[in-house]
């Protein structure tokens, strides 16, 4: 792990640094600045392939030993840790006070808090339950002269002034370093169960308006090709229908509503001539979750692609994509406009780049846009790794130069190379 952080896109090496508190990396900033380093914030190293190249020397800051829980007032619903707190561990403890985050973050075991929100993580319940600044009452932040800069609070009513939070969240660490957040949960929920039915290309539009036209309210609704399928049900150990397409739907709720829910949609799309058609409750669901949640991130991939789009156009796109060479993995979270592609195999730079043009022109006409989170770092120059230039570069560009006028945070990694 240790060469893994020491190097990001085969930039390096960067000397590593391990703060052991909040105080030592405010100090930690301070020698970076006046010794010129840059700052590579770093916590699991699960997200290290999102972004550009670094484009100056550094130092890999280390923020796994950030790992206390500062507070956890569970009658409030809030708990405030530290950034280098594992995401299994923040589970753990939440799950002892029967309380979650609901939001999936992949690689729980080894993915930090802090990581999870400078990249703005989110899985499969993002449809039902949002994402991380959906969650985060407050964050503490160095910013580039070590000092601690303070952002909402710990408590749910916190309306004063801006809300500089979301700034921070999926900024990929260029505002500033964070070093604490505080962050409202919820209680899990007493039911949970998944439903999955198979179709063919030509009926998946038609049965994916009547999901968004039911009456239910799913928590997750995702759309998976045959190869996504088969990763997914490997992971999982359970059997998916065999359909060139398997939508998946999910309710968390009170025991009732869930079982209201799931006979309510067999009723609405059984006329909709899907087959295969199976639901799973309680425990014989969460592994299927999981695995959903898991294999949205495809370390074994060659290139992976994300296309944010409008909902109503997720079908398009997605038939648009599976006409491209054998072995794409294709996993869309089809009630939030999100769409994963994988790539496996030996794909020439030559090959990736038509088939992305095609991709990015699909994911344009539906007003949005596409990025690669994995992708090999020789060929991070030639690709859009951040998607088509944006009308608003300037304005981000200006936030740049406000929060981090000496270009000290992760340079180069971010969206037009701030």
């Amino acid at each position: 792990m240790d060469d893994a952080i020491s190097r990001i896109d085969d930039f390096g090496p960067l000397a590593v640094v391990r703060p052991q508190s909040i105080a030592d990396l405010s100090d930690v900033v301070r020698r970076a600045a006046a010794e010129r380093q840059a700052v590579y914030p770093v916590g699991g190293g699960t997200m290290l392939g999102l972004g550009l190249p670094p484009s100056r020397p550094g130092w890999a800051v280390d923020l796994r030993s950030l790992n206390r829980v500062i507070d956890y007032p569970a009658r409030d619903m809030t708990i405030t840790l530290q950034a280098g707190v594992p995401i299994a561990e923040l589970r753990r403890v939440l799950a002892a006070e029967n309380q979650r985050l609901p939001v999936d973050i992949p690689h729980a075991d080894r993915a930090t808090l802090g990581g999870a929100l400078a990249t703005n993580v989110s899985g499969p319940r993002r449809y039902g339950s949002g994402t991380l600044r959906d969650y985060v009452l407050g964050l503490t932040t160095i910013n580039d002269e070590g000092q601690e800069v303070k952002a909402g609070g710990r408590v749910v009513k916190n309306v004063a002034g801006y809300d500089m939070c979301k700034l921070h969240i999926g900024a990929l660490g260029t505002l500033g370093v964070i070093a604490q957040a505080t962050l409202k949960v919820r209680p899990i929920p007493e039911s949970c169960a998944l439903v999955t039915l198979g179709c063919d290309s030509a009926g998946l539009e038609a049965l994916l308006e009547r999901l968004h036209n039911s009456r239910t309210r799913p928590g997750c609704l995702d759309v998976l090709n045959t190869e996504a399928a088969d990763a997914v049900a490997r992971t999982a150990d359970a059997a998916l229908p065999e359909a060139a397409w398997v939508v998946v739907v999910g309710y968390e709720d009170g025991a009732d509503a869930v079982n209201w829910q799931v006979r309510q949609l067999m009723q609405e799309v059984l006329p909709a001539g899907v087959r295969g058609l199976e639901a799973r409750a309680g425990g014989a669901c969460r592994s299927l979750w999981q695995s959903l949640a898991e294999t949205v991130d495809a370390p074994d991939a060659r290139l992976s692609f994300k296309a944010n789009l409008l909902s109503g156009a997720v079908t398009s796109f997605c038939l648009h994509a599976a006409g491209l060479p054998a072995g794409l993995r294709l996993h869309a979270h089809a009630g939030s406009g999100i769409v994963y592609g994988h790539f496996a195999g030996d794909l020439t730079l030559e090959r990736i780049q038509e088939m992305l043009k095609g991709l990015q022109d699909a994911a344009e006409a539906a007003h949005g846009n596409l990025i690669l989170p994995r992708c090999p770092p020789e060929w991070k120059r030639s690709l859009p790794v951040w998607g088509r230039p944006r009308g608003d570069a300037w304005l981000m560009r200006e936030v740049k130069a406000k929060f981090d006028p000496r270009g000290l945070f992760n340079p180069g990694r971010f969206i037009d190379g701030i």
